[in-house]
């Protein structure tokens, strides 16, 4: 979705796309940072509770995608170049290679510091939750369990070696409706988030961009919920 909005507007030299960790190796970094409880619980909520969430979200997902003109084509397949990693020689050399001027960043593991300075591009990252309030993951979900629809939306920022802990260039709150759920939360965070990003790169392209006052809050980091806590979130707090 995010390639077909920038290609309107922007050359899009290539997209590197990385392989995903393996199950085995997600889970014991994730138990050993989390512990086993945590984890367990993280893989009841993705295996018994998202496929009926997924179910139930079907019409409202359609009318997010049709009322918004996303496109879910795949990328095309000449603009794609397979890496293992973000962090592997091979993304290196390409970034080398490209010497683009900007770099979005979606969905990728913490990006080493090696591979930011190896070029002078200038990395991009559209994060699902207002930083630094709601770094990590799921922030728009979060931020409802947590009574806290205020700081409910996306942020752009320029990407550091941290976690989402980059300088703020801009955000955006959203207002999700009765029929909205956990599945459908990143869909409308990718409509409000895609207007912030083609300004920014302009920005940056232009050397104009400047840098937001965080919002005042605890910075933290969030993780995906367990399946007690999505449980609790719903029926106690009624958020889907």
């Amino acid at each position: 979705m995010v390639y077909y909005a920038l290609s309107e507007e922007f050359q899009i030299s290539a997209v590197l796309l990385e392989d995903r960790v393996p199950l085995a190796t997600f889970l014991a970094h994730r138990i050993k940072k989390l512990g086993f409880r945590v984890v367990s619980g993280q893989v009841l909520f993705k295996m018994l509770a998202l496929p009926l969430i997924q179910l139930s979200s079907k019409r409202r997902v359609k009318q997010i995608i049709k009322d918004n003109g996303l496109k879910l084509e795949p990328i095309p397949k000449e603009v794609v170049i397979h890496i293992d990693s973000v962090n592997s020689d091979e993304a290196m050399r390409s970034l080398i290679r490209l010497a683009p001027d900007v770099v979005v960043v979606s969905g990728t593991r913490i990006i080493a510091e090696r591979i930011l300075n190896c070029t002078t591009a200038f990395f991009i990252n559209t994060h699902v939750g207002i930083t630094p309030l709601y770094r990590g993951v799921h922030g728009a979900y979060w931020s409802l369990v947590s009574d806290d629809r205020g700081n409910c939306g996306v942020t752009v920022h320029r990407v550091d070696a941290g976690i989402d802990t980059g300088s703020i260039i801009s955000q955006r709150r959203i207002t999700p409706g009765k029929d909205d759920t956990f599945v459908t939360y990143p869909l409308l965070q990718t409509v409000g988030v895609i207007p912030l990003l083609k300004r920014a790169i302009k920005d940056v392209i232009a050397g104009t961009v400047q840098y937001q006052v965080p919002p005042m809050g605890k910075s933290q980091l969030w993780t995906h919920p367990t399946l007690w806590q999505y449980l609790r979130g719903r029926f106690v707090s009624g958020i889907r």
